[in-house]
């Protein structure tokens, strides 16, 4: 302790004294006001001014006048701000004061006129104040006034009012305690109700000082823990209290082994699990004839104790004379008392004596031959320092008074592995994490209730928001038996706010298993832990801190901040490791933090003011190391967006400030690159609001802030919002920057995508053209924004079907490209690509094959094999290699792209769901519709989860499994599925928008397929019109409606109507895309399938020649279409009653089938009907009966046996079989 020394009138000094010294000394007694000096101002000199410094100078008078040299007053001899130091006095404080010669109570509220004499003679004139004086309503003068054995009163003039004697009777009066504990009897006298009883009435200013001043009274310590709350507190003492009284037997001699168990707990009787560790331990024990020492460690509530509580009974269990002595080793004073007291039960001489070092004595005791087996356990050794550093009373270290015995073992449970390794080298058993079905057990075994975990996905939820920890667990089985409730409602509050969980975890609970020097509630259990980290290792806390106000999981390294050391950066992740608050992850050079850990220390910075703070700190180191949205920092901003996200949008980061806002910016860009829009949409519009209230509508900064807010929408299919902010910024940047600035081109050029993408070609095309001459003129022919403009104005007549336009502006922005920029550059590939996809959609497969080859190869090479750009062009290749019927090679490119998406991009990411649905329309074309249904299921549910039933993205997702529904015959799911798109598309893009048209037209061929004429032709009518009038009349999506208008009138018999149409659309076709064109092709083949339905042979025959021949020249041998151009020339020859020109056909298109397409190809299927019906034609009815048995049976395996192809081919064969048909020999 410190003690002052008056050195001259107004003038004190400090000294340390040992515990065990015996210097006379003085003490004062007072009420404190926010004027009292502090050891702090006494040292700096500083506290004079304050009121406070007149009762210390008075205390120091007042002893000398008594011939006492020394004296203590508490605001200046105890360093508060020191805990260690703070915890040691509040357990020391009764004995300094019953220690003291004399106690000075001065009153401050108790004024008194006159000298000494009269005061006392005259009681009366100040009796009234004393009996209100505060001083008897304060906490901690409890134990000031019955401590000492003689203390004396002052009023504020610092008169003699009296002293303990004298006025015992009016101290008994205010007080109610008893005279005999006035007087200083024993206090076994009163039993602890009673001596409870004395404070109550009582007040103190923090409330657990309320239960802490009766430490003294109740001959106990225990270390306080400020923010417990009074009940926590109160329990604490109780147990400690209990623990204590049930280990006061007088021992006997330990040959007899009947105070050979030193052990505050029973046996936990819910213990479950842990068997590793303790056979791990119990293998370290009694072994080699020497002393072995063992630590075991973990997070706190992880259960340690648990696990030495039942390791010690074991131990009980197997050896009957071991001596097993239990010291609990939270803080100094709780350790110096078990010792007493374990020095007292084994009755060691001298333990009686003042002055005895216990801990000396029983190191002494236990290191002699003759006590036998012991085993010394020390719960909770989580301070290293105490362990290490020399006490100052000179006693040594307590290391250094640990008994050694070839006989005896120590085991330590500790937090802290650093700890554990100064304790007990290499032997350390970790306690990990409580698998599932442990914790299950243990569970099921606090509860009232335990049919409760029989509702297993409940009990696995709970478990694992409880993260596994025991603790957790217990305090979660205390509640729900409390108040009876079902573990779904437990899960419903741990869902709640932030402030409401920490409630809940805060709830304390009896647990026979634990004594309170560690307290009970989770959200408290870490404190001490805490504390210790904050005192020995500041940075370690700070990292602590920092990472409780981002993300818990997958914390980077690189992302905490800097120490002043490499090497402090280094041992304060080691002091975390060693607390188990982190989980190293070696491999990333990251940390996970306990999820409970992480709520615990947002918590207690909350209590503390300190959570903006951190906070803020968070989102400026946040902001300092998040780069910018290129793909090369793909894999850095990837990591870090969970922890930007937690900081900016807690709500404790402030929303204000250039950081926050630069922070926000990237972290939206880095979300829209990322295809994650509707986040993305979060912070564009936080950026927006800021700059319009920092800097005002117009500033450039604004308008940014807007224009990429629109392309949010636009990522969004949001189209209307989209356009509304591009034409204000555009209108905007015409008026403040000037029609011809680049920022104004660059808002036009926006505004016409988003036309673009609204279907209204025309207005796109116009926007288009002005940027494009505009930059012509301003920045030159070569100018990489002007061959941007050229390449979206080449764009717009790609979606116009005006291919030939689309190309010329194709073939000379990739020719300067590729002088300008050069072969490789990013930006040529892009113009190379967008050509082949112009080449693509003329059918002239082997031009866009062959620039796809090279865009692919280049990328791979450049740019990487999973850069996106690189996965955009092999998806390219597959969608050529689709368009040739080149499934496998399709298959393989797509399926390369779709595993390459999923690990790159993650499953939810827009690039991912297009490469899972071009991969089902790869199986969707093979046939292989499970397939196919399978992954469009999946894209669809994801598109509707991530984008919204809204997005473009998400109808098209739909419109694709509808289609593999009415490939499979399943009408009514196909419709159900193709009526909600329109309807959406109706609603959502508006009725001329293409897709909406589209939606229309799905919808039709599903009326279509089930013989609804009626219906599809008014849909394909309304489709059709819409399409001449807002596409124009040679619109390739304009010819497709009036082709299935026309198939729709063909189905109905209304041969002259479905004529006109397809001869429109087939003279169309050839002067706009070419005779070669597969899209013309297929019109000539729509024509000729009208003339065969209206038995015009020769017309018919003529035109499928001519496809079938163009078909060989253009598409090849192989290529679906020209197989179906094959097939529909050999059944106008089965009409025509030709068999062997039907049948020659036939087999060449069926064996030609079986070899690329595969067996079970639909198309194969239905090349094998139309084989067997010429077959029979040729009245070879055997081998006719034999291939369509066949047929019918891969087709009832393959595509079931309702498919419409199915029931056609089956009745076929049910006609041949019934009418017992003639075999040919």
């Amino acid at each position: 302790m410190r003690l002052l020394e008056m050195k001259s009138p107004g003038e004190f000094s400090l000294i340390h004294v040992a515990t065990h010294d015996t210097l006379p000394y003085a003490i004062l007694s007072h009420t404190w006001t926010d004027q009292e000096v502090t050891y702090k101002d006494l040292i700096s000199g500083t506290g004079k001014s304050k009121s406070g410094y007149e009762k210390i100078k008075f205390c120091g008078e007042q002893a000398a006048k008594d011939g006492l040299r020394y004296f203590w007053v508490d605001t200046c001899c105890i360093d508060k701000s020191n805990l260690t130091e703070l915890s040691k006095a509040i357990n020391s404080m009764f004995r300094w004061y019953r220690n003291a010669k004399k106690c000075y109570v001065y009153l401050t509220d108790v004024s008194t006129p006159g000298d000494d004499v009269y005061v006392q003679a005259n009681q009366s004139t100040w009796e009234v104040a004393f009996r209100s004086s505060r001083w008897f309503t304060r906490g901690w003068t409890l134990q000031e006034l019955i401590a000492p054995a003689e203390v004396e009163f002052f009023s504020q003039e610092r008169k003699l009012l009296g002293d303990k004697r004298s006025l015992e009777k009016l101290i008994y009066e205010i007080t109610r305690i008893p005279f005999q504990a006035l007087r200083g009897d024993p206090f076994s006298d009163f039993s602890i109700a009673e001596r409870k009883r004395w404070v109550a009435q009582r007040q103190t200013t923090e409330e657990e000082d309320l239960v802490y001043c009766l430490l003294g009274l109740c001959e106990v310590s225990m270390p306080p823990i400020y923010g417990e709350g009074k009940e926590v507190a109160l329990k604490r003492l109780e147990m400690t209290v209990k623990w204590f009284s049930t280990n006061e037997s007088e021992p006997k001699d330990l040959k007899d082994n009947t105070a050979s168990f030193i052990v505050p707990f029973g046996r936990n009787l819910n213990f479950i699990g842990r068997g590793t560790q303790l056979t791990e331990v119990e293998a370290k024990l009694f072994t080699g004839g020497r002393m072995t020492k063992v630590a075991i460690t973990g997070l706190g509530g992880i259960g340690k104790t648990q696990l030495l509580l039942e390791l010690v009974y074991r131990i009980r269990d197997r050896y009957k004379d071991c001596l097993v002595i239990w010291i609990p080793a939270t803080n100094t004073e709780s350790l110096h008392q078990a010792y007493r007291e374990v020095a007292r039960q084994l009755k060691i001489p001298g333990s009686d004596e003042d002055k005895a070092d216990a801990k000396k004595l029983v190191q002494n005791y236990l290191s002699k031959e003759s006590v036998g087996r012991w085993l010394l356990v020390f719960d909770n050794a989580d301070d290293v320092n105490m362990w290490i550093t020399v006490s100052r009373s000179g006693s040594g270290r307590l290391i250094d008074c640990l008994p050694r015995s070839e006989q005896g073992c120590i085991v330590f449970t500790t937090r802290d592995r650093k700890t554990a390794v100064k304790l007990a080298h290499q032997n350390i058993v970790e306690v990990p994490e409580m698998g599932e079905d442990v914790a299950i057990q243990l569970l099921q075994k606090c509860l009232v209730d335990p049919d409760l975990v029989n509702n297993r996905p409940d009990t696995t939820a709970l478990l694992k928001e409880l993260t596994y920890l025991p603790l957790a667990i217990v305090q979660a089985a205390a509640y729900i038996n409390e108040n009876g409730i079902a573990f779904a409602d437990y899960l419903s509050l741990l869902a709640e706010q932030e402030e409401d969980v920490i409630d809940l975890l805060s709830e304390e609970f009896e647990d026979d298993g634990r004594y309170d020097n560690i307290k009970n509630p989770v959200a408290t259990t870490w404190l001490i832990s805490f504390e210790q980290i904050r005192y020995r290792d500041p940075l370690a806390a700070d990292y602590l801190s920092f990472m409780a106000c981002i993300d818990p999981k997958d914390i980077p390294q690189s992302l905490l901040p800097a120490g002043r050391s490499r090497k402090k950066e280094i041992d304060a992740i080691g002091t975390l490791d060693a607390y188990s608050f982190i989980i190293k992850r070696v491999a990333d050079q990251a940390l996970d933090l306990h999820r409970l850990v992480h709520l615990a220390t947002r918590n207690w910075l909350q209590q503390n003011d300190l959570i903006t703070q951190w906070t803020e700190r968070a989102i400026i180191r946040l902001e300092e190391v998040f780069p910018n949205d290129d793909h090369q920092n793909r894999t850095t901003w990837r990591t870090y967006l969970p922890h930007v996200c937690y900081a900016l949008m807690s709500d404790e980061a402030g929303k204000d400030g250039e950081t926050r806002i630069a922070l926000s910016r990237r972290f939206g860009a880095c979300l829209l690159s990322d295809g994650r829009y509707n986040e993305a949409e979060v912070p564009f519009v936080e950026v927006m609001e800021r700059h319009k209230s920092v800097f005002g509508e117009e500033h450039p900064s604004t308008l940014t802030s807007m224009a990429n807010l629109a392309s949010t929408y636009r990522n969004q299919g949001r189209w209307k919002e989209a356009e509304d902010l591009e034409v204000q910024v555009m209108e905007t940047r015409k008026r403040v920057l000037g029609q011809e600035h680049p920022s104004t081109l660059t808002s036009m050029a926006n505004l016409a995508s988003t036309y673009q993408n609204q279907g209204r070609w025309k207005e796109a095309e116009d926007l288009g053209v002005q940027v494009m001459e505009t930059r012509k003129r301003v920045l030159g022919q070569e100018h990489p924004d002007t061959l941007i403009s050229m390449a979206n104005l080449a764009s717009t007549f790609w979606n116009q079907g005006r291919w030939k336009k689309a190309e010329d502006l194709e073939v000379q922005v990739m020719e300067t490209r590729k002088r300008v920029l050069g072969q490789e550059h990013p930006d040529t590939l892009t113009s190379m690509a967008n050509l082949a996809s112009t080449f693509w959609n003329q059918g002239r497969w082997k031009k866009a094959e062959d620039l796809d080859v090279q865009v692919m190869e280049t990328r791979k090479r450049v740019l990487g094999q999973e850069h996106p750009d690189t996965l955009t062009s092999m998806a390219n290749l597959a969608s050529t290699f689709w368009n040739q019927g080149r499934w496998k090679e399709a298959e393989d490119l797509g399926v390369q792209v779709m595993e390459t998406s999923l690990r790159v991009l993650g499953q939810e990411h827009p690039d991912t769901l297009t490469s899972m649905a071009n991969l089902a329309s790869t199986y969707r074309n093979q046939g292989r519709w499970k397939r196919a249904e399978d992954l469009e299921v999946q894209v669809m549910e994801t598109s509707l989860r991530v984008l919204g039933q809204e997005h473009p993205s998400t109808l098209t997702s739909m419109a694709n499994l509808a289609s593999t529904y009415r490939n499979q015959g399943r009408w009514k799911k196909a419709e159900d599925l193709e009526v909600q798109v329109m309807e959406t598309s109706l609603r959502v893009l508006g009725q001329e928008h293409p897709d909406t048209l589209t939606s229309m037209a799905n919808l039709a061929s599903t009326f279509w397929n089930q013989g609804r004429w009626k219906e599809a032709e008014d849909l394909g009518v309304q489709v059709m019109e819409t399409s001449l009038r807002v596409l124009g009349q040679e619109h390739p999506s304009t010819l497709i409606s009036m082709a299935n208008l026309a198939s729709t009138y063909r189905n109905q018999g209304r041969w002259k109507k479905a004529e006109d149409l397809e001869v429109q659309v087939m003279e169309t076709s050839l002067r706009v895309l070419g005779q070669e064109h597969p899209d013309t092709l297929t019109s000539m083949a729509n024509l000729a399938s009208t003339f065969w339905n209206q038995g015009r042979w020769k017309e018919a025959e003529d035109l499928e020649v001519q496809v079938m021949e163009t078909s060989l020249r253009v598409l090849g041998q192989e290529h679906p279409d020209t197989l179906t151009s094959m097939a529909n020339l050999a059944s106008t020859f089965w009409n025509q009653g030709r068999w062997k020109e039907a049948e020659d056909l036939d087999v060449q298109v069926m064996e030609t089938r079986k070899r690329v397409l595969g067996q079970e190809h639909p198309d194969t299927l239905a090349s094998m009907n139309n084989l067997a019906l010429t077959w029979k034609g040729l009245g070879r009815d055997k081998k006719a009966l034999k291939l369509m048995e066949e047929c019918v049976l891969l087709l009832t395996r393959i595509i079931g046996t309702h498919h419409p192809n199915t029931l056609s081919s089956r009745a076929i064969l049910l006609e041949w079989q019934t009418n017992e048909l003639e075999i040919d020999p």
